[in-house]
């Protein structure tokens, strides 16, 4: 455990904290809110279903352990993770447009109400909204004297007004008409015909059919731009060309690995996904945004370099260099703080990275010790992109929550829009860190650290720098927009009046701190809890594996073309 010590006096304020509340003596994992997505109005979460379950789309059986389908937080409706793109109905737990059904961007309406009555059901039945079993013994439900649909009693106000209609055809039709943009819609192949019967019943049916065409276009899988574009490679790498040697690092996602590639000899850092975690968390999109990241990053001398990535049925690999020089966390912890001058170094080159990251229109969201690694000679390399966020160029806004809870900046707690600013905030922790030796925010427990988050000015010890004190309260400013990084040139603040910017990105800067690295594979700058474990993969569930849809992973596996002298391998 750190403490706050050996720096000379300390505001009275300091003084008063209890020992070691602030100190750098443990990691922190990220943190990120359930993903929802929004459909129709619908707003979809990743599910786990503890009982059988149906898809209220397609009526098949939601299959799959974890979280295996989507479940809408307003109307419940229950569907499989691959019928999203089918939804055709507008969410009726929803308060926005909850009476009527739009569909297609109102290029048709239909109002089509059920005609529910109280049904006993003799046999085990499955409610065709929700998904899950009717229960009791007697008027188990309703069903519709219609088209028969089965329901609770208290799904019958969240059905929506589609009698008759096969979503899935439906949507199926209407991808139809999408791909043909020129098509009129009395010459489109799907035939609506509306009859009423009767002033007094209002009953009404939908008659359809899809007209099966020789020349019907065919719907292949669209590919995930890359920024990096792969070349057809004459070898895929898989996981026998590598030996597992030490275990780096691990967490809930996976694991991290020192490896050998046998046929070279060269070192790697192989980091190993689980699938069923990443399908559980509904991280298969973060995964992919990791991956393009990653394959941008050969372009930038402070970012980690992906080499490859590959999979097998049950997990997910990225082989990266590997940065045996440990990172800020560890060495942090072995010295209490850094000084002046390697606190400076390290903030001008986090600030290289940050910046072209940003250029690319890429919000970082995760800037800790943890995550700054050191090459051999001393430089960092940003590493682990899993909670960035693409496509954030000039005014485009996201609001995910997301990041290690101490270095979250207020925006993302208050719930509002953001940009790049929360990455300067958590720079700013990250600097007061490196030169305090502790966190500027501080609670027992997370509600109290938030609120310190939102609310606290971080104490600053009397014998930190002017400069040093100045940058943090610009870093440390609530109001995104006035915050240092996104308002002025940080790179022409007074703290970094003795750097060399030009070279500094040219990592023709010597670094201020050298590792101890004694061979290529030497590993004694990670956490000893790690590389004492046997490097093996964990054991997968094998009815969970089965059950995995692989289709989610497709267009993952790539070699990166900067890997070109492992090409003929």
């Amino acid at each position: 455990m750190h403490v706050y010590a050996g720096h000379g006096e300390a505001d009275s304020e300091v003084e008063h904290e209890r020992e070691g509340v602030f100190a750098l003596h443990q990691r922190r994992g990220a943190i990120k809110q359930a993903k929802v997505h929004l459909v129709k109005c619908h707003e979809f979460t990743a599910t786990f279903f503890p009982q059988p379950t149906f898809c209220s789309v397609c009526k098949e059986f939601v299959w799959g352990l974890n979280k295996q389908g989507y479940q809408c937080r307003q109307c419940n409706a229950a569907i499989h993770k691959k019928c999203i793109d089918k939804v055709i109905a507008k969410c009726t737990g929803s308060a926005i447009n909850s009476k009527e059904t739009m569909i297609h961007k109102e290029r048709f309406k239909i109002d089509m109400p059920h005609r529910f009555k109280v049904y006993n059901y003799k046999s085990p039945t499955f409610c065709e909204h929700c998904g899950t079993l009717l229960w009791g013994l007697a008027r188990q439900g309703l069903k519709c004297e219609e088209c028969c649909m089965n329901v609770h009693h208290k799904c019958k106000k969240k059905v929506a007004n589609l009698c008759g209609v096969n979503q899935k055809l439906m949507a199926e039709a209407l991808a139809m008409i999408e791909s043909t943009q020129q098509v009129k819609p009395h010459t489109l192949p799907l035939s609506l015909q509306h009859s009423t019967q009767g002033a007094g019943g209002h009953s009404t049916r939908l008659h359809r059919y899809i007209q099966e065409k020789g020349d019907r276009p065919s719907f292949s899988e669209d590919v995930e731009p890359l920024y990096a574009v792969p070349r057809k490679e004459q070898h895929k790498f898989t996981l026998d060309d590598f030996t597992l040697h030490k275990m780096l690092g691990k967490g809930s996602f996976g694991k991290v690995f020192l490896a050998e590639m046998r046929a070279t000899g060269e070192f790697f850092a192989v980091k190993a996904l689980k699938k069923d975690v990443v399908l559980m968390d509904d991280d298969v999109e973060c995964t992919m945004v990791e991956r393009r990241v990653l394959s941008l990053a050969w372009e930038h001398p402070f970012l980690t370099h992906l080499y490859c990535t590959f999979q097998t049925k049950e997990n997910l690999f990225f082989v990266m260099e590997y940065l045996n020089g440990g990172d800020l966390m560890f060495h942090i912890q072995a010295c209490n703080s850094f000084d002046l001058t390697r606190s400076t170094f390290y903030a001008a080159e986090i600030i290289c990275g940050l910046q072209f990251l940003h250029s690319k229109g890429i919000v970082y969201r995760d800037l800790k010790l943890d995550n700054i690694l050191l090459d051999i000679d001393g430089h960092i390399k940003i590493a682990d992109f899993g909670m960035c966020k693409e496509n954030m160029f000039g005014e485009a806004r996201t609001s995910t929550f997301c990041g290690t809870p101490d270095y979250i900046a207020p925006e993302i707690l208050l719930g509002q829009k953001y940009g790049t600013s929360v990455d300067w905030w958590s720079f700013g922790v990250l600097l007061y860190e490196m030169l305090i030796g502790k966190s500027p925010f501080h609670g027992h427990d997370e509600e109290e650290l938030f609120q310190s988050i939102r609310t606290d000015d971080p104490c600053y010890p009397r014998w930190l720098a002017r400069d040093s004190r100045d940058i943090l309260v610009k870093l440390f400013v609530r109001e995104p927009e006035r915050r240092l990084g996104v308002k002025g040139n940080i790179r022409q603040h007074n703290f970094f009046r003795d750097t060399d910017w030009s070279a500094l990105e040219k990592r023709q800067v010597e670094p201020p701190f050298k590792p101890t690295v004694n061979s290529p594979s030497d590993c004694s700058n990670f956490d000893k809890e790690f590389i004492n474990e046997k490097p093996r993969l964990s054991c997968a569930d094998r009815t969970l594996i089965n059950s995995v849809d692989q289709s989610m992973f497709n267009n993952f596996s790539f070699i990166n073309p900067g890997m070109a002298r492992f090409k003929n391998i």
